[in-house]
């Protein structure tokens, strides 16, 4: 059966912002960010993919014995964009009926999380869905389904999907606390993390 929804982890970025480091090797739990929220998608999905710089040796050594696809992103320079097209171009080809867009600088969300969401965009299969914070600010993941895919592979620049939920507001599903809008870009972030979690 084709799958009801794919993962898709844009990680084509060159966090600059981390001034010299990279977000997406950072510790979680024992082990670097990427692999950490990858693991966490495998739970949820069965089908996940990583969009990487074919120079990317250092992230790609950290996940690449994870039962995932790799999609090299060879016009990475271009912005989000670059990871959404192949991320879609993907989901097509393996007919999944719905592709999640999960940021891979989000430590805090679970694989308890991908599945909640999961569930409840399958309940308005036509919709796109956005996760939320407890108290409705939207967030991340987000999930769009199939028939957005072509306006996926249409887009351009550092944007994301946010003309296509302009265009198709998508429904809220809170998550529990502050998760949803948890992304950590700077050494800064980074250990106001760590400070709360202790």
């Amino acid at each position: 059966m084709p799958p009801a929804c794919a993962i898709v982890l844009p990680a084509a970025g060159l966090a600059r912002r981390m001034r010299g480091g990279d977000k997406l090797l950072e510790n979680v739990d024992g082990m670097p960010l990427l692999r950490h929220v990858a693991t966490q998608a495998l739970q949820a999905s069965d089908h996940v993919a990583v969009t990487l710089r074919p120079s990317a040796a250092e992230r790609l050594a950290v996940i690449d014995d994870l039962p995932l696809t790799i999609l090299r992103i060879p016009d990475a320079d271009e912005g989000m964009a670059a990871s959404l097209r192949a991320g879609a171009g993907w989901a097509r080809s393996i007919q999944s009926s719905a592709l999640m867009i999960a940021l891979p600088d989000m430590p805090d969300i679970t694989a308890a999380d991908f599945r909640a969401l999961i569930i409840a965009q399958a309940k308005h299969p036509d919709h796109c869905l956005r996760a939320a914070s407890a108290d409705h600010v939207p967030g991340h993941p987000v999930i769009l389904p199939r028939m957005y895919f072509a306006a996926m592979q249409a887009l351009q620049g550092d944007q994301g999907a946010r003309e296509i939920l302009r265009a198709h507001p998508p429904y809220l599903r809170p998550l529990s606390g502050q998760r949803a809008l948890t992304d950590l870009d700077t050494p800064e972030d980074w250990d106001a993390w760590r400070k709360a979690q202790g």
